[in-house]
């Protein structure tokens, strides 16, 4: 499967612009490296939760076997 990419234009206040700044050095990264990880790990959350629903309702709010998940 080929996976392009696509450009993205955004305008922020440049207060965020800094904080984004400071994450992203204290991790080594660009701005634009912590934002899209920050997307993808969002994106991910979003999508588990997503499955996490689906089983309880699959196997019911308990879980298997009576158990119930912690949340």
């Amino acid at each position: 499967m080929f996976m392009g990419t696509s450009v993205l234009s955004l305008r922020i206040d440049r207060d965020l612009l800094e904080r984004l700044r400071q994450h992203a050095a204290k991790r080594g990264m660009s701005v634009q490296d912590h934002v899209v990880q920050t997307l993808i790990r969002a994106d991910f959350d979003e999508r588990f939760q997503t499955a996490v629903e689906e089983t309880e309702k699959f196997y019911g709010v308990n879980g298997v076997n009576g158990v119930n998940r912690v949340k």
